[in-house]
């Protein structure tokens, strides 16, 4: 049964730092999207936005997007990321001050970079509220291999803290970035809400799209195995590559791997990570190739197909046509490439930390009625193990089952619906309170400003 509002429409802006094509903006997107069909006025500020390296609904016009302050770096000599985007978070915010938009707002939705919340409580109209969604602390995503880069972090991650408590509601993806939210923050005393993100649920699992045509004509029937991720150390891809160089000697006919994901010739990281997995293959004597946009003809003798930024069709069908998922990050705050893989029945092996523990539920070869795929720790030997056996060994029945079971769980618990629902359930609970009270921007930007500019001299000059 569909869920319909009855409350009156609102006035609702996100503000997130780059509006790219990773799990964050397609959050960031499906809420927007699901926000805006329940009748709100919704928009994105973002200080990024490539609108031809976007996803479909920020192209199309769908959604309303704004980039406000592009034209400021996002490092300094391939340092001084955060600092970076504070001011260019900063610059965004204050042209919404001076145009007069930050009042014609009645709810921000901030995620990933929670510097602005503070500055949008004490400027925006005594009646709007604020809720910060966090994905995950950004102090942890940080590596800090020196004591100056230490003492460089120390105002960031004060600043941090403060201005996420300033938020009227605090959100977190999962009961697992909830659990690391209270480890991090200690001195700030909430409950955070639990938003899953969520997927299209009208989308057809079964109509042939143009994508699937293209899909089936590129691989003419050979079986696939898929890794969906932004190409990135973190994602661990290489996991995959081992598990499938090393089953690939006992799997009858010709299997592949294909490696699809998020790719930006800008990030210094995406392009030297596809390298070295280019390498990896050939170290592990797997042929490879790489096709960036139209798929086209694969030389026959391919083992691993690496397909950089996709666009949303083309991964959708690979999905729905994929042999298994293989979802290898070690320490995923959520992942929402499984629950979109389950939606398009297509059963996952996952890693057994983090999120993938709240989506896919393992199969125990006794749990059939609701098992949707496997749960592994990260060992590419004991990974092979499993799709030698699922390839070789599982039946059709269960495979459709498994796939059955993904398709019901992705649709009743991260439907795009729900996830709006939840999210106004939220907005109008943070509503029903006072407003946060923020004490004068200098008495905490100021000194956070100059204990920066300390660091930013000190980190220069080692």
């Amino acid at each position: 049964m569909v869920r319909k509002s009855t409350k009156p429409p609102k006035r609702i802006a996100f503000i997130h730092p780059d509006l790219g094509i990773g799990g964050a903006e397609r959050l960031v997107v499906d809420a927007a999207v699901g926000l805006q069909e329940l009748g709100n006025d919704v928009i994105i500020y973002t200080s990024h936005c490539d609108f031809a390296h976007c996803f479909d609904e920020v192209s199309s016009g769908q959604l309303k997007v704004e980039v406000m302050g592009d034209f400021l770096p996002t490092h300094v000599f391939r340092r001084f990321h955060i600092l970076c985007a504070i001011l260019r978070q900063f610059y965004l915010v204050v042209t919404l001050i001076t145009t007069g938009k930050i009042r014609a707002v009645d709810y921000f939705i901030v995620d990933q970079l929670s510097f602005c919340v503070p500055i949008l409580a004490m400027f925006s109209n005594a009646t709007s509220r604020t809720l910060f969604y966090c994905h995950f602390p950004d102090q942890l995503l940080t590596r800090r291999q020196s004591w100056v880069k230490k003492m460089y972090r120390v105002p960031f991650d004060f600043v941090e803290e403060w201005s996420t408590g300033c938020a009227d509601r605090i959100v977190v993806n999962s009961k697992f970035t909830r659990g690391i939210f209270h480890e991090t923050f200690k001195n700030l005393h909430v409950e955070p809400g639990v938003i899953y993100p969520c997927v299209n649920a009208s989308l057809s699992t079964i109509e042939i799209t143009p994508a699937d045509e293209e899909v089936c004509n590129f691989f003419r029937d050979s079986r696939y195995f898929l890794s969906v991720n932004r190409f990135e150390r973190i994602k661990d891809i290489g996991l995959a590559i081992r598990a499938f160089a090393k089953s690939k000697k006992i799997l009858p006919g010709k299997p592949r791997l294909v490696v699809a994901g998020g790719y930006d010739s800008r990030v210094v990281e995406n392009v030297e990570y596809l390298r070295e997995l280019t390498q990896l293959c050939d170290e592990l004597k797997l042929t490879n190739f790489t096709v960036r946009g139209k798929l086209i003809i694969m030389p026959p003798s391919t083992d691993v197909l690496f397909l950089p930024s996709i666009k949303t069709s083309l991964k959708n069908s690979l999905l729905k046509n994929a042999e298994l998922l293989l979802y290898t990050p070690g320490r995923e705050h959520f992942g929402i490439v499984p629950v979109e893989s389950m939606q398009f029945k297509t059963p996952v092996l996952a890693r057994n930390f983090g999120g993938p523990l709240e989506t896919v539920v393992h199969y125990d070869g006794q749990n059939l009625d609701e098992a949707t795929g496997f749960i592994e720790e990260g060992d590419y030997d004991k990974w092979a193990k499993v799709l030698i056996k699922y390839y070789n060994e599982t039946g059709d029945h269960v495979k459709r089952q498994l796939g059955d079971n993904g398709y019901k769980r992705a649709i009743k618990k991260f439907s795009r619906t729900e996830t709006s629902f939840e999210f106004m359930e939220n907005l109008e609970l943070a509503s029903k309170q006072a407003k946060t009270k923020i004490v004068p921007a200098w008495v905490v930007v100021l000194p956070g400003f100059i204990a920066a500019f300390i660091a930013f001299v000190i980190y220069t000059c080692t």
